[in-house]
């Protein structure tokens, strides 16, 4: 009958349709950056800093200053004070938001100051607020917060479905800003102490570079809603606060992920004496794996800390895995963190550099999200992020290579199935 093969023709193309949008959407973008970065100079040279600004367009901002505040009892305390003192603007920009304790408290923070008359505004990514109670948003919006969801499905958007805003921001009067790990849910709650409470860390900035978040955000809230914002409440004159350098870095997608990438990648070829990684998600591509094998080539000890068995995403833990082989053949020092969720991201350098934000070392973070970062030389500063790290190796467990040559031929298999999915995850 003639009806039944115009909806024979409609279901095939309406099935034609979804596979080509899965086949844009999964399909990965050609690797921009297909060879290791020479190691040409080391960290602590000046032209290595001037490099690192020419890679990424960003600028070196001197005269900052860095607070690392380590899980949840520091975390959030430090960012709800700052927007209780708000002024004139918050500018708010995360991907997990979800239900809960914390959820509420930050919704009411933030409705109480759009009530006193401060310029607010939340852009919280479409998937990652997925768990999320709408009463929060009423919350917010009855209060004057203009609350708006990035990249959310439409027709129009369906080629785009796959990159997603992971950056994690919040700027109070142009003046202080925040970035790290930290999402807000109640997972991050706490000081680590048993697997319902995450050990993360997030920084508190002010100083000249300030700027660069606010433009950070500017971006991805332009892109949202079409809203320039200018003026002294965004952007104030910043006088020195610290003694740091520092820079900011974005990712942006559709293009614009090299940056990150590279600066990851020439971070590690700067490298003569110890790479430490932190990394809630450690699935490196080729070249980042012949980038870490390279360093250890010249003589560079190398410690990755990662989550174990209470990882929220098992099948990034089982990916990750499957490229363990190279590297611990290699004398790399793999440990993975005990007590609960471990989801930092830092990559510290020698003893000179630091880079931290949102950005996991995978190809999720460098070729697929909007991601931001931030770039810090100094010694001084550089030493406390080693404390931090030493702290945390205390706490985790070294991987050998027989442990991991001797997973059960079940696991390497499914292993190796998650690791098929490395441009994903």
């Amino acid at each position: 009958m003639a009806w039944k093969r115009i909806v024979a023709y409609l279901a095939a193309a309406a099935l034609g349709a979804v596979s080509a949008l899965l086949i844009v959407n999964l399909t990965p973008e050609a690797a921009v950056i297909r060879q290791v970065v020479p190691h040409t100079f080391k960290a602590s040279d000046p032209q290595f800093r001037r490099s690192m600004s020419g890679y990424s367009n960003g600028a070196v901002f001197s005269g900052n200053a860095v607070q690392t505040l380590v899980n949840g009892d520091e975390i959030f305390p430090s960012m709800l004070a700052e927007i209780a003192e708000a002024r004139s603007t918050i500018n708010f920009e995360t991907y997990i938001y979800w239900s809960g304790k914390i959820g509420y408290e930050f919704a009411r923070a933030l409705g109480a100051k759009a009530r006193e008359g401060v310029e607010v505004r939340v852009l919280i990514d479409w998937a990652g607020s997925l768990p999320f109670d709408e009463d929060l948003i009423r919350i917010m919006t009855e209060a004057g917060v203009r609350f708006v969801r990035f990249r959310p499905i439409h027709w129009y958007t369906l080629d785009r479905v796959n990159n997603r805003t992971h950056r994690k921001l919040l700027v109070v009067d142009g003046r202080v800003a925040f970035t790290g790990g930290v999402g807000i849910a109640d997972e991050w709650l706490g000081d680590a102490r048993n697997a319902d409470e995450w050990r993360d860390s997030h920084y508190h900035i002010t100083g000249p570079i300030v700027a660069a978040f606010q433009a950070g955000f500017a971006e991805n809230w332009l892109e949202a809603t079409g809203e320039t914002l200018l003026g002294d409440g965004f952007y104030p004159a910043l006088p020195a606060t610290g003694n740091l350098d520092a820079q900011f870095m974005l990712s942006s997608q559709p293009s614009g992920s090299q940056n990150m990438e590279l600066m990851f990648l020439a971070a590690l070829s700067s490298a003569e004496k110890h790479i430490r990684i932190g990394m809630a998600y450690f699935v490196p591509d080729q070249t980042a794996i012949q980038q870490l094998l390279e360093a250890r080539q010249r003589g560079v000890e190398i410690d990755v800390i990662v989550p174990n068995h209470l990882t929220d995403v098992p099948v990034v833990r089982k990916a990750s895995r499957h490229f363990w082989g190279e590297l611990l053949k290699a004398g790399v020092r793999i440990h993975e963190y005990q007590p609960t969720m471990y989801h930092p991201k830092v990559m510290i350098v020698d003893e000179i550099f630091t880079t931290f934000g949102s950005t996991n070392f995978d190809e999720r973070s460098l070729r697929l999200n909007d991601e931001a970062g931030m770039n810090v030389y100094g010694e001084e500063f550089t030493r406390t992020q080693i404390d931090v790290f030493e702290t945390d190796l205390k706490r985790s467990r070294e991987i050998s290579m027989e442990e991991w040559d001797a997973r059960p031929l079940s696991e390497k298999f499914t292993d190796w199935l998650a690791s098929t999915l490395r441009s994903q995850i």
